[in-house]
C-alpha cells in the first residue's frame, strides 16, 4: 500500500487560531483596529527587540511601502540578489528605482559583499540583502560596505523570522525590514507582511502610505494605497507568534538530523555566530537535479521544492545580461527537503532515506 506523500510544507493551524477568528468577528471590527496594534507591538518585542513595526497585507507589499517610505524613487539604483523570488526585485521596480543584480555566495545563497562592492556606481543608493531560506546574509560585510559608500540597508527578512547575525536578530541592520506572513512561512497570519524600522520618519510614512495617505480619515498627507493588514489576521499572527519559538527549535533539530544522516548531497552549511531557522533545509544535488527531485516525488512520495529553477535576471520581466556564476550554479542544483514541525520521527527517516537512495543511484 502506497504511503501518503510528505508535504513539502504543511501551515499548522490549530483552534487558538479559529478561537481568535471567532473573537474577531463577534467583535464586529473586521478591518485594521485593535489586533493590529497589539500584532505590531507584540512581534517588535519578540522578533526585532522591540524595533518599531507596521503590520500590512502581504510581505511584497511590506519591502514596497518600506522603500517608498525611506525615499527610495526614479534615478535611484539599488542593488539586489537575482537568486530569490521576484518579489524581492519587484519591490525596488514598482518605486521607480532600477534593481541592479549581484552573486550570491555559494555557501549560504545570500549576497556576495564583493559582488555587491563590484556593482556599486555613482547612482546605488541601497542594498536589499535577503536571508535566504533563513540563513542570515553576512551583515558585517555589508554594513562595512554600506558605511563605505553612503548606502542605506533594506533587509528582506521574509524568509527568517528569529535568525540572527552575531546575536542580533534580523530586521534590526536595516532603515528597514519585511517579514513575510504568508501561509507558508515559520508563522503565518494567513498572509500579510510586517516591516519593521529604526526610524520614527520612516514608520510614520509607512503607516500614511498603507491607508491611502491618512493619519485621520479624509485627511491625505500624500498619495498612499490600501495595504492595510485587517484584524482577522492580525488575531491568527498573534496567536502563531506565541508558538513561533516552541516551531522554530523543531525546525532546527529537524535539520540537525538531516545534517547528520543525508549522505551524497551537500548539506546547508551555517556561519559561526549564525542561528539559522530553516524556513527551508535546501540541499545541492550531485545528480541531474530535475530527475533527482522526479524520484523523491515519484518513488518515495516526499515532497520537495526548488526555489529558485529561474534566477530574476533571466525572468521575461527582467531579461538582463550579467554574469552571475553561483547564482546560476545554486539555480541549477538546489533542493529544499521538508524541514516543516509536522514532520514526524518516520517522516524524517523516510526524507533521509528517500535522498540516500536517489543519491547514490545517481552518484
Amino acid at each position: 500500500m502506497r504511503r501518503p506523500p510528505i508535504p513539502a510544507a504543511r501551515p499548522i493551524i490549530g483552534d487558538e487560531e479559529r478561537a481568535a477568528v471567532d473573537r474577531v468577528l463577534r467583535s464586529g471590527m473586521l478591518a485594521q483596529g485593535p489586533e493590529v496594534a497589539a500584532f505590531e507591538q507584540e512581534f517588535a518585542d519578540a522578533v526585532v527587540g522591540g524595533r518599531r513595526c507596521v503590520a500590512v497585507n502581504s510581505g511584497t507589499s511590506g519591502l514596497h511601502l518600506g522603500l517608498l517610505a525611506a525615499g527610495v524613487g526614479p534615478g535611484d539604483e539599488v542593488i539586489v540578489p537575482s537568486f530569490t523570488f521576484a518579489a524581492t526585485a519587484n519591490a525596488v521596480a514598482l518605486t521607480g528605482a532600477t534593481p541592479v543584480f549581484a552573486d550570491i555566495e555559494p555557501d549560504h545563497f545570500c549576497l556576495d559583499p564583493e559582488a555587491v562592492e563590484a556593482a556599486v556606481t555613482a547612482a546605488t543608493t541601497g542594498i536589499v540583502p535577503v536571508h535566504l531560506y533563513g540563513h542570515p546574509a553576512d551583515m558585517d560585510a555589508l554594513a562595512a560596505l554600506a558605511e563605505r559608500h553612503s548606502l542605506r540597508i533594506f533587509e528582506d527578512a521574509a524568509q527568517a523570522h528569529g535568525a540572527t547575525w552575531h546575536g542580533a536578530p534580523v530586521g534590526t541592520f536595516g532603515d528597514i525590514a519585511m517579514f513575510s506572513l504568508y501561509p507558508t512561512k515559520n508563522m503565518t497570519a494567513g498572509e500579510g507582511g510586517m516591516v519593521s524600522t529604526g526610524d520614527d520618519g520612516i514608520e510614520r510614512r509607512l503607516r500614511l502610505l498603507r491607508n491611502q495617505g491618512m493619519a485621520t480619515q479624509y485627511q491625505n498627507e500624500l498619495v498612499g494605497v490600501n495595504n492595510r493588514m485587517t484584524d482577522l489576521h492580525a488575531a491568527i499572527g498573534r496567536v502563531q507568534l506565541t508558538k513561533l519559538a516552541g516551531w522554530t527549535k523543531q525546525r532546527q533539530a529537524n535539520a540537525a538530523y538531516y545534517d547528520a544522516e543525508l549522505a551524497g548531497v551537500g548539506i546547508p552549511p551555517v556561519a559561526a555566530d549564525a542561528t539559522h531557522v530553516y524556513h527551508q533545509y535546501t540541499i545541492r544535488v550531485p545528480a541531474e537535479r530535475d530527475a533527482f527531485v522526479a524520484a523523491l516525488r515519484d518513488e518515495h512520495g516526499v515532497g520537495c521544492g526548488v526555489y529558485y529553477p529561474t534566477p530574476v535576471h533571466r525572468l521575461p520581466s527582467y531579461a538582463r545580461t550579467v554574469d552571475l556564476p553561483q547564482t546560476e550554479r545554486a539555480a541549477a542544483e538546489v533542493v529544499s527537503l521538508p524541514v516543516h514541525p509536522s514532520l514526524s520521527s518516520a517522516d524524517l527517516e523516510r526524507v533521509v532515506t528517500a535522498v540516500n537512495t536517489v543519491a547514490k543511484a545517481g552518484a
